[in-house]
């Protein structure tokens, strides 16, 4: 009898299958340039809801100087931060739980990066790798509901940064839901500094489910029935429910006299 898959290993099977599927071909990146309009940084090419606003933000909200190391968690095929890293003159450390973004990902650094300045590794949210204190600025878009303990993820992102060194990332949450992430940050050794909301998310991804549900032929023949399906389902279950969410980007600091390790 087979061992049944842990979380991350399925987790890790179905992203190495979402990257290399998306990968073969430009039509669901021009999707999402369709949904995104003139938000769409092509350069960036992320399966996300990354656009030239939260670009901004995360610009604004990391307060980089040059030099310094950025994280790119759940990086997937590394736009988000490879163009961060261009655009601060800063070092990137992309992290991953799928090897074949990883191998994307360093595959298209040298588009944006010298290779020296920008290392990819295998990796989860809740074990990053990464060494102790030794990054800057982190960024997580659209991945921490991946973490399979967002606490856990949270104390990792504490032990990853400098004391002074932030973290921003992307949520999206019920209207109704009172989520407070003071007590639970506070928690990891951290701080909340900013919470930013993005009105326009939402009806971002009603139009690019609507296209997906639109080009199903096409989605089926250029990705295969499998990654087709997998899409469809998430446009099934979102579209009736996205009129309820808000999206949300968080900004967290751990404070610069804060001890290296939280209890």
């Amino acid at each position: 009898m087979s061992t049944p898959l842990t979380r991350e290993q399925l987790l890790q099977t179905h992203f190495d299958a979402f990257h290399t599927a998306r990968a073969k071909s430009p039509f669901v990146s021009r999707l999402y340039a369709e949904a995104l309009g003139d938000a769409y940084p092509a350069e960036v090419a992320a399966y996300s809801s990354c656009d030239w606003p939260l670009l901004g933000t995360l610009v604004g909200r990391l307060c980089l100087r040059p030099g310094q190391v950025l994280a790119d968690l759940g990086c997937g095929t590394g736009g988000v931060g490879l163009w961060l890293a261009r655009a601060l003159d800063v070092h990137l450390l992309g992290v991953d739980i799928s090897p074949a973004a990883v191998r994307l990902a360093e595959a298209r650094a040298a588009r944006f990066v010298s290779t020296a300045r920008a290392v990819f590794t295998v990796g989860t949210l809740d074990a990053t790798g990464l060494p102790d204190g030794q990054v800057h600025g982190a960024v997580c878009v659209d991945a921490l509901s991946h973490a399979t303990d967002r606490d856990t993820a949270l104390h990792e992102i504490h032990r990853i940064l400098a004391p002074g060194g932030r973290a921003v990332f992307t949520r999206v949450v019920r209207i109704d839901a009172c989520e407070d992430w003071t007590d639970r940050a506070a928690g990891a050794g951290l701080r909340v500094e900013h919470v930013d909301e993005r009105p326009d998310e939402p009806s971002m991804w009603h139009r690019l489910y609507e296209l997906w549900l639109h080009h199903e032929p096409g989605l089926r023949q250029e990705l295969g029935d499998a990654q087709a399906d997998n899409m469809l389902r998430e446009a099934h279950r979102m579209l009736p429910v996205l009129n309820e969410r808000r999206a949300l980007v968080m900004t967290l600091q751990r404070p610069p006299d804060s001890p290296d390790r939280v209890a």
